[in-house]
């Protein structure tokens, strides 16, 4: 059978994925999948065309995080402000993410991919959400990488939703004000169980969060590129993993 994610390549360059500790790879990390758009300008092409590459980067991402240990990798795919794009672009984007499901729905089954797509469904098209539904149904019972992907997502959303929930718990008696803890609005996030970010990594030169993730990310490591999302690669990732390993992560305290 040809897999569509391709043939494995050598690791070449200047990192190599056997400097990796595999005893310190990063369990949970995000990537703000950014510069589809300006990938596509300086090669004279419609924006279009840089994020169907985009979409092309996430296939080969998946399996490279899963090859180098990552047990969870959350994408972001469209934020809540990205409304604010023109209408075709935002048209092009969410038939794209139908276009990938249906087509690397069996291929991600086969790699034993277990998908959950988060944020606010209600604004997206019935049929998306139902594209969306079906996916998540076919590769609930997975055990390997979890993918989050990110959809109409913000992350002061997020973090309202998950205090709107927890005042209705105490509204109908379940929870008292004095009970609510960290631990009692995380219950409620969209990535729950696996909420604390390890490593968030960052392609096409901008230095921000963007309002991703903004509680999962209390004490991740943050990686940036100059690279745009369609010319992101293992090596790549290798890389951030490299960087992630260098450092020293106290979470406040003393070493």
């Amino acid at each position: 059978m040809i897999n569509f994610f391709g043939k494995k390549k050598e690791t070449a360059g200047s990192v190599s994925e056997a400097m990796l500790d595999p005893n310190n790879i990063p369990r949970h990390v995000a990537i703000i999948m950014d510069g589809n758009g300006r990938w596509a300008k300086r090669k004279g092409l419609p924006r279009s065309y840089g994020h169907r590459a985009g979409a092309d980067t996430l296939k080969r991402i998946v399996v490279a995080a899963d090859d180098l240990g990552i047990k969870v990798l959350t994408v972001y795919a469209f934020s809540t402000e990205n409304w604010k794009r023109p209408d075709e672009e935002v048209s092009y984007i969410m038939k794209l993410m139908k276009s990938y499901l249906s087509k690397n729905l069996l291929e991600l089954k086969e790699h034993n991919v277990q998908l959950h797509v988060i944020g606010d469904m209600k604004r997206l098209h019935p049929d998306l959400q139902d594209t969306f539904s079906q996916a998540e149904a076919e590769m609930a019972a997975n055990t390997g990488l979890i993918l989050n992907v990110a959809v109409n997502y913000g992350g002061r959303l997020e973090i309202t939703q998950a205090a709107r929930k927890v005042a209705e718990a105490v509204r109908d008696g379940q929870i008292r004000p004095e009970d609510i803890s960290e631990a009692t609005l995380a219950q409620y996030l969209y990535t729950e169980p696996e909420n604390d970010v390890d490593l968030l990594i960052r392609p096409g030169a901008d230095k921000r969060v963007s309002n991703f993730l903004l509680w999962q990310m209390a004490y991740a490591e943050f990686w940036y590129t100059q690279l745009c999302w369609p010319d992101f690669s293992k090596d790549t990732l290798v890389e951030a993993i490299l960087s992630f390993q260098g450092r020293e992560r106290r979470f406040g305290g003393l070493k």
